[in-house]
């Protein structure tokens, strides 16, 4: 059945009817997997699903809900959609398997804002170009969710016998922290994932350098601390300056905190994904990744990798970003409250309140109140997994010279939503791009070549049939 809340009008009726036409379409034949007709139609969906302009904020996701629900309707799979406020739309579809726990495809609909000046092309004509598609939600994370989708279609049409549920699940607002997505189905809808113990998500994919390739499969993230710091003074005008003010205070209080060095620290995650890096670094860090425990006690060295290597070093330590800064609205008030915000990422086993007590001894002001914004739970997935191990194998059977870790994110993805209720999570899209091409995702010419998403449908499919697919000892 299809369930909508937060929609009315022909929205709603359209739902409805694409909800009558699958329970009355019959299962379709028994095919074969034909990998070209699957690779043409997820060239074809991906640039129309890239098309759709779903800019977060306002997101208006319930447009590609209708996308996905129009496609599954069409091959008679039932689904759900439910929104979480006007125009933010999720949707999800399972196929029945047995009884082992169920497997998610997530990914996220929503996409980064683009400014077209900077780009080489409109971000949202999906404009191909010497066979590689410049687009926002290229690499994040459009272009995962048609793999997962092909994948997901592929096994109803070819009548898999399954071992396990398959769930494709597409949400809202990760970008802006999931409240209208991942969260709230979790919160609201947990009969969407009902016996799911394995997900796979975006936050890991392959990059190459050198000739040096190498994968990344997410399986743990730093965690997000979000903090907003209020510092209150005597307000006036600002032709009469005082000797101290909510806004002198609160830049006192930022300068301490840019200047302060928070103590280097490697945890297991950490060490274990350098190490694997190692192997195929560059001469000039191949020893510093082996030893990254020595490497982060050498503050020179430290340096040298935060220069060159600045997502690496980040996971060596807790860090802090300034990212807003709010004072008066009126260039001669001296306002009675200033504040800014701190994005600070935690290693996966800091304690978050012991990272405050630090913070505000560093801050060492009593007029500077520390307010918590968001804040979640650390989780590392293991690599001794049927997800982990199908996706290791079919990325080393198609790229048998890349070097293949389990990787450590400093970004957050919806995944860690799904890891606080016990489920393994990985982030891994099977593509391979330059490593300059990372500087896409946010940023400007994000892109993806036509044989990746063409090859990458390919191996998602394969670790989909490897992990859910029944075999004689299941």
């Amino acid at each position: 059945m299809i369930e909508h809340h937060g929609s009315t009008g022909r929205t709603g009726s359209l739902l409805a009817l694409l909800s009558l036409l699958v329970a009355t379409t019959p299962m379709p034949a028994q095919q074969r997997a034909d990998p070209v007709r699957l690779e043409d139609e997820a060239v074809r969906r991906a640039l129309e699903y890239l098309r759709i302009n779903t800019t977060n904020p306002p997101g208006n996701e319930d447009q590609t809900m209708r996308f996905f629900a129009r496609i599954l309707a069409d091959e008679g799979i039932p689904f759900d959609t439910a929104s979480s406020a006007p125009g933010r739309g999720n949707i999800w579809a399972r196929i029945k398997g047995g009884g082992e726990p169920a497997l998610v495809l997530l990914h996220h609909m929503d996409v980064v804002p683009a400014d077209p000046r900077y780009w080489d092309a409109d971000p949202f004509s999906a404009t191909e170009k010497s066979g590689v598609i410049y687009a926002r939600g290229a690499l994040d994370t459009k272009t995962l969710g048609v793999m997962e989708l092909e994948a997901f279609l592929a096994l109803r049409r070819m009548k898999v016998p399954l071992a396990r549920d398959v769930i494709f699940m597409a949400t809202a607002d990760e970008e802006t922290g999931g409240s209208f997505g991942a969260r709230w189905v979790v919160e609201h809808h947990p009969e969407a994932f009902a016996g799911a113990k394995l997900l796979l998500n975006e936050g890991g994919i392959g990059t190459e350098a050198a000739g040096r390739k190498r994968f990344g499969i997410e399986v743990t993230q730093k965690v997000p601390l979000w903090l907003k710091l209020v510092s209150t003074g005597k307000p006036g005008h600002g032709s009469v300056p005082p000797v101290g003010s909510s806004v002198d205070r609160l830049v006192r209080t930022l300068e301490r905190l840019r200047t302060h060095e928070f103590a280097p620290r490697i945890v297991p995650a950490v060490d274990t994904y350098f190490k694997g890096l190692a192997r195929n670094a560059p001469p000039e860090w191949k020893d510093a990744y082996a030893d990254i425990r020595r490497t982060a006690g050498d503050r020179n060295a430290l340096l040298r990798l935060q220069l060159d290597h600045p997502d690496l070093a980040a996971l060596t330590r807790n860090t802090c970003s300034i990212t807003v800064l709010q004072g008066s609205d009126k260039i001669n008030v001296i306002p009675p409250e200033a504040d800014a915000q701190l994005d600070c990422r935690l290693l996966p086993d800091q304690d978050p309140a012991t990272f405050v007590r630090e913070l505000e001894s560093v801050i060492n002001d009593p007029g500077i109140k520390v307010e918590r914004i968001l804040g979640f739970t650390p989780a590392v997935s293991p690599t001794d997994n049927p997800l982990y191990q199908a996706i290791a194998d079919v990325t080393r059977r198609h790229f048998p010279d890349a070097n293949i870790v389990p990787a450590v994110s400093t970004g957050f993805t919806d995944s860690h939503f799904f890891r606080d209720r016990g489920v393994a999570c990985y982030g891994f899209a099977p593509i391979l791009i330059p490593e300059e091409d990372e500087s896409g995702i946010h940023g400007n010419n994000e892109r993806l070549s036509v044989e990746n998403l063409r090859r990458g449908t390919t191996m998602l499919l394969e670790i989909v049939q490897i992990v859910a697919g029944k075999r004689p000892d299941r």
